[in-house]
């Protein structure tokens, strides 16, 4: 990308070099009534038509360069970054802005994601966010693979990129919370590990600390379901019954990407919201959740 905006800069300098020579030489045989210019074998009938083709050429690849500076990855100060292998790399040399950048964590290939750079020192990738209800989280495997959403909003990462972070460095993951009237908790894992598709994207988990309660520990060595993929220990399909997709068991202790409600929604068997049951049970939604990572080693 970048290789194609310098070119473009020296194409679009080349025809403004070009039109301040040829204008020149009309300027120097301003007593012929009308005169051709020469550019790159493109003929132009006199000095106005020529300039003008000239100007429009130049405007055009200036344009160009402007699209393509536009979707390059920004940090929070508008310049173009480095590309590094985590949140916690570019944390470590002086973006510590929050927002969306672009990493490559195994050099397989970059993406984008949204660094959060403020909470418990920075850092963290975020892989998972809900907020408002704004995005449907009840999706089959396919969109739980590649992932989801908005990264200023709400989002889920894809498996196959929480892989690819976990596989390149040990983790460990934060789990925000926070209720609709507007109390926060948290819950901090000390190791976090998603392993492969081809191992149905198995969780790994470390020992628990925090304020929200152990609402995933239940779900350490589970391998990932959806509504059209049941790879959980229950005789049903848990993401069916509970309107997500999640490392359930039998069924689930937390639902992150269940239902959005807000508050209390059920009294039914059928808890189907963002829940984690050991800080507000089973039928009592959040309305704020984030999961993020980032290297022990940070």
């Amino acid at each position: 990308m970048l290789s194609k905006i310098i070119l473009g800069v020296f194409i679009s300098f080349s025809l403004f070099h070009s039109l301040v020579i040829c204008q020149g030489s009309v300027q120097r045989q301003s007593h012929a009534s009308s005169k051709t210019c020469n550019i790159n074998n493109n003929f132009y009938a006199g000095p106005n038509k020529k300039i003008e083709n000239l100007l429009l050429d130049v405007k055009k690849q200036l344009s160009n360069i402007q699209k393509d500076l536009n979707i390059l990855p920004q940090n929070g100060d508008g310049d173009t970054q480095v590309i590094k292998k985590n949140c916690a790399e570019l944390y470590n040399i002086g973006h510590k802005t929050s927002g969306v950048y672009k990493i490559n964590p195994d050099g397989k290939g970059a993406f984008l994601v949204y660094c959060d750079q403020k909470t418990a020192g920075g850092g963290w990738t975020v892989i998972q966010k809900r907020m408002d209800g704004s995005v449907n989280f009840y999706l089959g495997w396919d969109d739980y693979k590649n992932g989801f959403g908005n990264l200023s909003s709400e989002f889920w990462l894809g498996l196959d990129k929480i892989h690819r972070l976990t596989l390149s460095d040990w983790n460990k993951l934060r789990v925000d919370l926070r209720d609709e009237d507007g109390t926060k908790v948290h819950a901090e894992y000390e190791l976090f590990a998603v392993a492969s598709e081809k191992n149905n994207y198995k969780l790994s988990l470390g020992s628990y600390s925090g304020t929200g309660g152990d609402g995933l520990t239940y779900h350490n060595g589970m391998t990932f379901t959806t509504k059209d993929k049941d790879s959980d220990a229950h005789k049903e399909n848990c993401a069916l019954k509970h309107s997500g997709a999640w490392w359930y068991k039998g069924c689930a202790y937390s639902n992150l990407n269940g239902l959005y409600h807000v508050g209390v929604h059920s009294t039914n068997p059928v808890y189907d919201g963002i829940f984690w049951s050991n800080w507000k049970g089973i039928y009592n939604s959040i309305t704020h959740a984030a999961m993020k990572i980032k290297p022990v080693k940070f």
